[in-house]
């Protein structure tokens, strides 16, 4: 979204989508439209992630009710996995943010994470800038909750929640570390069940453990709606980035942007019509194989 195409009460969502999939499928204009964006409004990006099964679609919805209350607009990226098998994707409708799929101040997209073993693709990065120039207040981020997907949330977004749920009791000592590291707030949803308090407790002897500044650890019950005016709240409180951390974020982004354009020339068709070819040598090795593309 150029800066002449933005206007600051009305955003146009059939050019928002037109952008998305231009810069998506990498058609022509896509690297000039992303040279030209421009950021009237510091819309923060919040990353939403955490295990199948948490509740983060639910939770988004209900998120979603509530931003919606003071004007807002509020565009939702909602991350689904690629088949490493088929290529293709499991796009679904988000039928829990159904609700909201008419509604004027909500845009909801999904994307393929397009064979990114974390999850995120650096394709997210560019769609969530084309949604933050286009004039949305927020942008949420609902991400697979597979893999590295949760720790590389922390290189885009602003805000990054962790959902959780209260059945991972025993495990909580396994949670993830670079988890515990990127949250910002941690949301243990589903806290109607019997664990849930000893949950959280655990959960908080865990972070006070760490270093510097504990984040909260919010307790909701999404399918109620039940403590999302909190979590509505801490997301609507300014935004703190320190320099350092907004160094990080940009470092990972250019990272990401990079390994993009470096692979891009890459057909992953074409690479598994090459394997299968090059595995009729009885003396194929991998090593030698990869050397051939790099």
């Amino acid at each position: 979204m150029h800066k002449d195409h933005i206007k600051s009460s009305v955003i146009n969502f059939k050019s928002v989508a037109r952008a998305l999939t231009i810069v998506e499928n990498e058609l022509t204009g896509a690297g000039k439209l992303l040279k030209n964006l421009h950021f009237e409004k510091n819309a923060p990006i919040i990353g939403i992630t955490g295990p199948p099964g948490a509740g983060k679609s639910t939770l988004v919805n209900s998120l979603i009710d509530l931003l919606l209350t003071d004007g807002s607009k509020i565009a939702v990226l909602a991350i689904d996995p690629t088949s490493p098998f088929n290529f293709g994707s499991l796009l679904g409708d988000r039928i829990r943010m159904a609700s909201h799929f008419n509604s004027p101040d909500v845009f909801i997209r999904s994307l393929a994470t397009r064979g990114s073993l974390g999850g995120l693709s650096a394709k997210t990065i560019e769609m969530a800038d084309v949604l933050r120039a286009a004039g949305f207040d927020y942008v949420l981020i609902e991400t697979v909750g597979v893999g590295q997907s949760e720790i590389e949330i922390a290189g885009l977004a602003d805000i990054t929640l962790v959902v959780l749920v209260p059945e991972a009791g025993d495990e909580i000592q396994h949670i993830k570390s670079g988890l515990m590291e990127i949250a910002d707030a941690f949301i243990i949803n589903k806290a109607d069940r019997a664990d849930a308090d000893v949950f959280a407790n655990n959960l908080k002897k865990i972070i006070g453990q760490k270093q510097g500044e504990q984040p909260p650890v919010f307790k909701t019950i999404a399918s109620q709606a039940g403590g999302i005016q909190e979590i509505a709240n801490f997301i609507k409180s300014p935004v703190k980035t320190q320099h350092s951390r907004r160094e990080l974020l940009l470092t990972e982004k250019a990272y990401k942007l990079i390994q993009q354009k470096l692979t891009q020339h890459i057909d992953k068709k074409k690479l598994q019509h090459d394997v299968a070819k090059a595995l009729k040598d009885e003396k194929f090795n991998l090593y030698s194989f990869v050397d051939t593309y790099v």
